[in-house]
Order: structure tokens, then C-alpha cells, then sequence
């Protein structure tokens, strides 16, 4: 079922980044809901979400007139200094109805047209991004994409996020990303079950920068969101119940580190950082 759209004018873009994304000025979410509804975001746990009456995922609000007011709001804040921005935090900028708004690029034209940011790392597990390549290489140094590669198996993708990009596309993507020279980094984020040859896929690509994180230390709450969410009964379905626990993420860091050098995965919170 499509989600329902609706067309809004923001007050403002720009928010003060804050706890997780503390090493950033500010953040930018182009949309507010997310179609992909992947069943363990936090956002799900947040006012945004739980304050609506409607089911996380079957609405997207978009924001209207967005790349003027980003322009503005740009230059008031490079005046207090150098500006680094996480996009986004609580929505996807690639998610299905950027295919017909274009909004995401409308905001990336506007950052290659100025001085600002000084830095912007865009978070997407959609393939879509690969459309904004000519944008991205304007952009160099500027910019870094982010692209969530939770798993190599589609099954355990089906289980948890049915409405996302299938995981052989968005490894087609990275790879087109790595092999235009713009700044890319995989994040298995959510570690979710994978194959014994997961690292090898990922090396595949061309990509040397990963980030690992898990639901424990990159929910927010140390995993409480993600329990409330009911995720393990997920893995329960699926006889995977070890891949539930604090330590699960060690075995993927290990296989990683058989394939790329240790210096070029991050951990968590680091991953992420400018």
C-alpha cells in the first residue's frame, strides 16, 4: 500500500544535532515519516511517530519550498562558523516519493551552488541516490554517503524490512558510487544475520570504509527502543535468536577484518561522525 503524501511548509530545516549526532551542527530530514517502515528504526519510538494516529510508514509528509529556505538558513548559520550536517536522521531522503518530488536533490543543488556545508553525510539504504552521482562529485570532499547494508541474505531483509531496496541493488549502488570517486562508506547498521560471505559482498563493491553498529549501542537507549518494538520476536521466527545479543556484532567485525584493514571499519557512534 502506497503511503499517504501531504505537502508541508517547514518552519525551519536546520536542527541542532544532538546526542547521537553530537559531532554535527546540525541535521536535515527532507521528509518527515518514512515509507520503507523498517520495523526496527527507533524512529518508531520517537514523538514524531508515536504521536500520530496513522501506522509508522503509511504516511510522508514532504516539505515545500525546502532548497529556498535551506539557502537561507545556510548562510545565518556558516556566520556562527563551519556547518556539518547529518541527512537524515529520522526519515530516508531516497525513500519511493523522491522518485517524483525530487526534493532531496533540489537540497543538494543548493549545497554545491554555495560554501555550505562544509560537510554532509548522507544516510540512505536506497539505490536512488545513485541518480544524484553528477551532484555528489560537485560536492567531493563536502560530502560522504552512508549507504545501509544490513545484511546479505534477502530473506532476513523480507523479515525485517519488506518495503526496503533489495540488498543485491543496493550493492550494485555502492559499487557505481565507489567507481565515480565519490566518498562512500557501507553500514551494516542494524547488524542483521548474514552469511559467511557477507564481508567478501561487501568487498566486492570497491568500498574501503564500513561501519558497524547494532541495536544496543546505536538505538539511543541501549537497545530498550528495539525491545519495545517487539524485534526479537523477528529473529524468534526465523530460528535466530543468537543473533539477538550484545555481542552478535563481533562475528561480523571479525569476518570484516579478514577482508578489509582494521583502520577502515568503525564501530558504532565513530562510523557516523564528520
Amino acid at each position: 500500500m502506497l503511503p499517504t503524501v501531504t505537502i508541508k511548509a517547514p518552519k525551519q530545516l536546520l536542527n541542532p544535532a544532538t546526542g547521537y549526532l553530537t559531532g554535527y551542527t546540525h541535521t536535515l530530514n527532507p521528509y518527515s515519516g518514512c515509507a520503507f517502515a523498517c520495523t526496527y528504526c527507533y524512529v518508531r519510538e520517537m514523538p514524531v511517530a508515536k504521536f500520530r494516529p496513522e501506522p509508522w510508514g503509511s504516511w510522508v509528509d514532504v516539505k515545500s519550498s525546502a532548497a529556498e529556505l535551506l539557502a537561507k538558513e545556510l548562510v545565518r548559520a556558516k556566520r556562527k562558523g563551519p556547518v556539518s550536517i547529518f541527512m537524515s536522521s529520522s526519515t530516508d531522503p531516497y525513500q519511493p516519493v523522491e522518485y517524483r518530488t525530487g526534493l532531496t536533490r533540489s537540497l543538494l543543488e543548493t549545497m554545491a551552488e554555495g560554501d555550505a556545508p562544509d560537510f554532509v553525510l548522507l544516510q540512505t539504504r536506497s539505490p536512488l541516490v545513485t541518480r544524484d552521482i553528477d551532484l555528489l562529485q560537485r560536492l567531493g570532499s563536502r560530502v560522504r554517503i552512508s549507504l545501509t547494508i544490513e545484511t546479505d541474505l534477502e530473506s532476513v531483509r523480507k523479515a525485517f524490512s519488506p518495503a526496503a531496496p533489495p540488498i543485491p541493488a543496493r550493492l550494485r549502488a555502492l559499487r557505481k558510487l565507489v567507481e565515480a570517486g565519490v566518498p562512500a562508506q557501507a553500514a551494516v547498521s542494524p547488524v542483521l544475520p548474514s552469511s559467511d560471505g557477507f564481508a567478501q559482498a561487501l568487498r566486492d563493491t570497491g568500498v574501503t570504509r564500513l561501519v558497524v553498529d547494532d541495536f544496543f549501542m546505536g538505538d539511543g537507549s541501549l537497545g530498550r527502543r528495539t525491545e519495545r518494538l517487539g524485534i526479537r520476536r523477528i529473529y524468534e521466527s526465523l530460528g535466530l535468536e543468537a543473533w539477538y545479543d550484545r555481542d552478535a556484532y563481533r562475528q561480523v567485525l571479525e569476518q570484516l577484518k579478514r577482508h578489509f584493514s582494521e583502520e577502515r571499519i568503525l564501530v558504532s557512534q565513530a562510523g557516523f561522525l564528520p
